[in-house]
C-alpha cells in the first residue's frame, strides 16, 4: 500500500480544501518545493500534485510552482499531476517537464474522446480521476454532480487504456472522517487496473483497513489534511503499511 502525499496548489501556495470548496482553504506552506522535500525526506515514494486554480479555470495556472517541485524532486520519485488538463499539448508539456503521470478528471467525463486520444498518444502515463458522491461522478472542481455511475465510467475508461483510477469520495475529502472503504472496494472489484483511494483519510486505522483490502486491487492512498495537521504521521503510517503487506 503506497501512501502518496498530496500537494494542492492554490495561488502558488500549498493548501488543503474542505469538500473541494475553494473558499474554505487552509494554507500549510508558502514554498511548494520545500513541501515536496519535506515529504521526500519523510520517505514518500510518489507525490500527488493538484493545480486547484487550474481545475476551476480549465487550464494550467500553477505551472511555476509545479516546476519548482519538479526541480527539487528531480528523478528521485515519480510525480503525478492533475487539475486543468484539457488538451494533448498540455499533457506533452508536463511530461517533458518531468511529470510521470497525468491525472485527467473533468475532461475525461465531458470529453471521453480526449481521454482516449491521450491514452493513445501517451500510453502508460494517463490516470483517470473519478470524484464522486453517493456513487455519482462530479466534475468541474466537484461543483457539478452528473448522472454517471462511477463503476460504469471507470470500466469504459479502463477499455481506453488508462493506467489506473484515483477514486475520491468528495463528501469526505478534507473532513478527516475516514476513507469510504466499501465504495472503493466495489470499484476495485469491477476493474483490472489499480485503484488509488482518496478522500477523508484520518488516521492509522484507515491505513490498516486499506491494507486489509489491498488484494482487491487498491494499491495506494492519497494523504492530505491528515498528514498536514499531524493526525497521521506519514513515516510511521508508511512503515505500518509496509509491515502489514510484508514489504
Amino acid at each position: 500500500m503506497l501512501l502518496i502525499p498530496a500537494i494542492d496548489l492554490k495561488d502558488g501556495k500549498c493548501v488543503r480544501l474542505q469538500q473541494g470548496d475553494m473558499n474554505v482553504s487552509t494554507t500549510f506552506g508558502e514554498d511548494p518545493a520545500a513541501m515536496a522535500r519535506r515529504w521526500l525526506n519523510a520517505g514518500a515514494r510518489r507525490l500527488h500534485l493538484v493545480d486547484l486554480n487550474g481545475a476551476f479555470a480549465g487550464k494550467p495556472v500553477n505551472e511555476p510552482a509545479i516546476r519548482s517541485i519538479l526541480k527539487e524532486v528531480g528523478n528521485e520519485i515519480p510525480v503525478q499531476l492533475g487539475g486543468g488538463i484539457r488538451d494533448l499539448d498540455t499533457i506533452e508539456r508536463y511530461l517533458d517537464d518531468g511529470i510521470t503521470s497525468i491525472i485527467i478528471g473533468t475532461a475525461a467525463v465531458k470529453s471521453p474522446g480526449f481521454l482516449r486520444d491521450a491514452c493513445t498518444a501517451f500510453g502508460g502515463h494517463i490516470i483517470v480521476g473519478l470524484d464522486a458522491k453517493d456513487g455519482k461522478v462530479a466534475t468541474d472542481g466537484w461543483s457539478k454532480l452528473t448522472g454517471h455511475e462511477v463503476v460504469d465510467l471507470a470500466r469504459k475508461f479502463e477499455d481506453y487504456g488508462v493506467e489506473g483510477v484515483i477514486y475520491t469520495d468528495i463528501g469526505r475529502d478534507g473532513m478527516l472522517t475516514g476513507i469510504n472503504i466499501e465504495a472503493t472496494v466495489k470499484l476495485a472489484q469491477a476493474l483490472k487496473i489499480p485503484v488509488i483511494a482518496s478522500g477523508g483519510l484520518s488516521d492509522i486505522a484507515d491505513i490498516e483497513r486499506l491494507c486489509a483490502v489491498e488484494f482487491e486491487g487498491i494499491t495506494g492512498v492519497i494523504c492530505g489534511r491528515s498528514i498536514y495537521t499531524g493526525a497521521l504521521d506519514f513515516s510511521s503510517a508508511q512503515a505500518r503499511a509496509d509491515a502489514l503487506n510484508g514489504a
